[in-house]
C-alpha cells in the first residue's frame, strides 16, 4: 500500500495543455454545405428532402397498407422481381461450369474419416 502511495504522488500527465481552458464567445451553429457534398447546396427544407431520399427504395412511397414501418406492405406488392441480365440470384442458375460439382464416395469417405481413409 505504501508503494502506491509513492508511485501516484510522482505521477504526471504526459499530455501538456496550453493556455487556460475557455470556450469560444460566438460558436456559429447555421447549417453549411458539407466539402464533399455532390450539389454544394443545402436542400431548402427537410419536406423536399424526403420527397427525394432513398432509403432501401423510395421514402414516399404509398400504398394501400400502412407503410409506417418495414415489412408493413407485402413482398408481392412491389411487383415481379427479375435478375439482369449478367446477374444471377441462385448458383444453380449459372452456366454448368459454375455450378456446384456433385461430391464423389470417395470425398464423402475422407471426410467423414477425416482424411485417415486416404492414408489406410
Amino acid at each position: 500500500m505504501n508503494a502506491t502511495k509513492i508511485l501516484q504522488q510522482g505521477r504526471q500527465p504526459m499530455i501538456r495543455f496550453l493556455g487556460k481552458r475557455t470556450t469560444p464567445s460566438k460558436i456559429d451553429h447555421t447549417p453549411q454545405v458539407h466539402p464533399a457534398s455532390p450539389t454544394h447546396s443545402l436542400p431548402e427544407s427537410f419536406a423536399s428532402y424526403r420527397q427525394k431520399a432513398q432509403q432501401h427504395g423510395p421514402l414516399n412511397q404509398t400504398n394501400k397498407f400502412s407503410t409506417s414501418h418495414i415489412g408493413a406492405s407485402p413482398g408481392s406488392s412491389l411487383g415481379p422481381v427479375e435478375a439482369g441480365k449478367g446477374t444471377f440470384f441462385d448458383r444453380s442458375e449459372l452456366p454448368q461450369r459454375f455450378q456446384r460439382m456433385a461430391w464423389s464416395e470417395a470425398e464423402i469417405e475422407a471426410i467423414e474419416s477425416g482424411g485417415a481413409s486416404l492414408h489406410a
